[in-house]
């Protein structure tokens, strides 16, 4: 570390920190200095050297000013002419003869406070109201400093805001502490080039997590190399020689998944982030946290959580870059993990940068939690704070803050809590839709080529349906997108649709080269493995891989210890994930970069339901489409924190990642209807996961869904294979191809016991009115009521 340097800092018509600042301070006569004020972490003032000059002012030769703070580019003073009341510069033409040389009005000056001028000697005892407190996040109010941007290699010396003062019973205008001025390193980029609300926004960050140096991402190859050894240098990966550039990463035990309960969305109103549950009911549609309560848990996370080490500036777009769909976002990391994926799962990099421009990006703050006092990166145990992780979005700032795990889903900001949390809420707003879908072109013998978004909850196949193998002659899938959909409708009307990612984060167990081969192909190279297990010649292994064991070759579970087929144990975790990049899947759709999108034909909704839910169903309209989404239920699994298997709602595939009211995201997919001239999708539903009495599944899956799928574009193309049913349409006897797939119980497959269906209908009830309670939209009730009636009449 070199040796700590000030700035020459003076008001901010020259803001530069004074290099005689201790001189300065023992110059100020006593009087004009307040008691000592109690002090707390994160200052949210940067007091300044007031000027002691005479002028010309409006209190002629004596008027010059005390000790200043200067606080969104206005500096308040204590006026000698004023008997020490406080004073804030403005740019009216009475006080220019009070303003320094070099004096630059600000573009939008703010209102003058009014001013009462005091006899001499007497000193103000009034206290004026203090400015508000800057936003959650470092970079939303923007005071520009330092003001030269240092270059590659050079210190940049920053002013560290640490103390901050405690206004109740506390004159608004006492000083706080001052903390040291300390230099940090850029050890990569150019500050300078960076556009003025990301270099706003970086400089900000570092002052609060306090980083030992700062490296800007360009996305290289180099870069990247680099990046995963120095991973490999601090036993936080291990290069499996069996692949072509892939690797292994053990996370803690307790890191392992999306922490949901320690997921919030932070607004002014509680009602704008999650419906008020009925009286006496529990909220199970998201968290919500006051700007106040989470304004107190960034304070206490946050300040020095980097020291030690390095800060990342990771600028990323989600969407190909330049396309009006995508959306881009800064992320700052204190974990080259992080780095390394996310140069997987975005588009990153200096491009992204000059596409950003001036314009509006979504901060995206990270920290491990485990600063390190000692020098340099070194340590071995995988970086997390459980005890305190916490993933906060506000939807408002368009910021997302993350804080203690190093894990995927809470860690790579641009994945879930971007694309979409903030998303669903830029959507809502903006007219258009940010879902939790895969998106696949899939094309008929004929040639005829049809595209299709289903929406399933974490794992439970979305990525195995995107890259399908089809199990009927002629028939072709090509993947756009295995897990999250945004979707726009263009001026023809039509639904279109991008993946806002570039790569792919796969739950690794169960993937093998039967029920995934374009899977297996893909993460052959390139492919950043978590939490598998590891193979005694360099390879993965997990359960369900259908790879037998070579003689000799031993495995090692994702806990590190040794493994063999039989044990209790899994070998490698239930979430276990391979990242690998999107471009290496050899069925890749040649449209999935266009940045128009491709148009949706079909939305397809779906669970694992063992019992009682159909193969397949077609919704009556769009309105009944909205509801079977809105009413959607599946097993739970291990892409999150719950344990055991049990039957939860999980409307739209969703439920962890609101960003808004669901009561107000069903109010918006209904208004989809309203749209003028457009072509709305047909809705379906599927279910791939019903099991007989023996506990055995009735459909085989995997390749053969494409029978399924081509019942639908049958459908889509007008054809009368149908028939009603109280929950929808179900294909007609004989009308799903099953030619060469042995026996079928379509009987059962398709059967709609009634007191199952009585018993959903009131989970349902229960359901909806306890948790959207009085956000209900009246059309989806009203067709709650007509499935009651229908099934009542079964």
């Amino acid at each position: 570390m070199s040796t700590p340097q000030l700035l020459d800092f003076q008001p901010p018509w020259a803001p530069a920190l004074a290099s005689r600042l201790a001189s300065f301070l023992a110059c100020v006569p006593p009087q004009w200095l307040p008691a000592p004020a109690r002090e707390q972490e994160s200052s949210k003032l940067h007091h300044v050297q007031g000027t002691r000059r005479g002028g010309a002012g409006r209190s002629g030769g004596g008027a010059g000013t005390g000790p200043a703070v200067q606080w969104e580019g206005r500096v308040w003073a204590r006026m000698r002419a004023w008997g020490g009341a406080w004073r804030a510069w403005g740019p009216g033409p009475a006080e220019r003869g009070s303003r320094p040389p070099g004096w630059v009005p600000p573009p939008q000056p703010p209102a003058r406070l009014p001013l009462k001028r005091l006899p001499p000697g007497r000193r103000s005892r009034s206290r004026r109201p203090l400015p508000p407190r800057l936003p959650y996040l470092p970079g939303s109010s923007r005071l520009a400093w330092p003001p030269r941007s240092p270059r590659p290699g050079a210190m940049a010396a920053v002013y560290r805001p640490g103390l901050r003062l405690s206004w109740p019973g506390l004159s608004p205008w006492g000083w706080s502490s001052w903390r040291s001025i300390q230099t940090l390193r850029v050890l990569s980029g150019d500050l300078g080039q960076l556009p003025a609300g990301v270099r706003d926004f970086v400089e900000r960050s570092a002052h609060l997590c306090q980083p030992e140096g700062i490296h800007i991402c360009d996305g290289s190859e180099s870069e990247n190399t680099a990046t995963l050894t120095l991973l490999e240098k601090q036993g936080l990966i291990r290069k499996l020689p069996k692949y072509d550039n892939c690797w292994l990463a053990r996370t803690d035990p307790k890191d392992v998944a999306r922490v949901e309960s320690k997921t919030v969305i932070v607004t002014p109103s509680q009602r704008d982030t999650v419906p008020l549950p009925a009286d006496g009911a529990r909220g199970q549609l998201g968290n919500w946290m006051s700007p106040a309560e989470f304004q107190q848990a960034v304070d206490e996370r946050f300040p020095g959580c980097m020291q030690g080490r390095t800060m990342y500036v990771l600028p990323f777009s989600m969407g190909p870059v330049g396309s009006p769909l995508s959306r881009i976002g800064v992320q700052l990391t204190d974990s080259a993990y992080v780095v390394a994926s996310m140069r997987i799962m975005t588009r990153l990099g200096m491009p992204v940068l000059r596409a950003l421009g001036d314009g509006n990006f979504v901060k995206c703050l990270h920290s491990v939690g485990q600063p390190l006092t000692g020098q340099g990166e070194q340590g071995s145990q995988w970086p997390c704070n459980p005890e305190k992780t916490l993933i906060g979005h506000v939807p408002d700032q368009r910021e997302i803050v993350s804080f203690g795990s190093g894990y995927g889903g809470n860690s790579l900001l641009g994945k879930k809590c971007f694309a979409l949390r903030i998303a669903s809420r830029l959507a809502r707003d903006e007219g258009w839709l940010a879902e939790h879908m895969l998106i696949l072109g899939i094309t008929n013998p004929m040639g005829k080529k049809r595209y299709v978004a289903a929406a399933f909850p974490s794992a439970c196949g979305k990525t195995n349906l995107a890259m399908m193998r089809p199990a009927l002659p002629g028939w072709k899938v090509e993947c756009v997108g295995d897990d999250i959909a945004w979707m726009r409708f263009d001026s023809d009307g039509r639904l279109r649709a991008i993946n806002p990612e570039n790569g792919f984060f796969g739950v690794a167990p169960g993937t093998s080269a039967t029920t995934n081969p374009n899977a297996m192909a893909t993460i052959q190279s390139n492919t950043l493995f978590t939490n598998v297990a590891e193979t005694s010649d360099g390879g993965v292994y997990w359960e369900g891989i259908d790879q037998p064991l070579p003689p000799g070759v031993t495995v090692i579970s994702w806990l590190g210890k040794p493994w063999k087929p039989g044990d209790k144990e899994p070998c490698a975790h239930p979430n276990s994930r391979f990242c690998a990049p999107a471009r290496q899947c050899p069925i890749m759709d040649p449209a999935w970069e266009a940045p128009e999108g491709v148009p949706i034909d079909a939305i397809i909704f779906g669970g694992r339901r063992p019992q009682g839910v159909p193969l397949v169903y077609e919704a009556f309209n769009w309105r009944h489409g909205v509801f079977v989404g809105s009413a959607m239920r599946s097993e739970s699994t291990a892409a999150a924190e719950h344990k055991g298997k049990i039957i939860m709602h999980d409307p739209f595939a969703m439920r962890p990642f609101f960003g808004y009211n669901f009561g107000r995201y069903l109010e918006h997919w209904l208004s989809m209807e309203e749209l003028k001239g457009a072509r709305l999708p047909r809705i379906f539903h599927v279910n791939w996961f019903r099991r007989d009495e023996a506990g055995r599944f009735l459909w085989p899956g995997f390749g053969e869904n494409a029978r399924v799928l081509d019942w639908i574009c049958r459908r889509l193309e007008g054809e009368d294979s149908a028939q009603e049913t109280p929950i929808g349409l179900v294909p007609k006897e004989g009308a799903l191809d099953l030619s060469g797939l042995g026996a079928v119980d379509t009987t059962q497959l398709f059967s709609l016991p009634k007191d199952f269906w009585e018993q959903e209908v009131r989970d349902i009830r229960s359901y909806l009115t306890e948790q959207v309670n009085q956000d209900l939209p009246k059309e989806v009730l009203a067709e709650l009521e007509a499935l009651e009636g229908r099934v009542r009449r079964m």
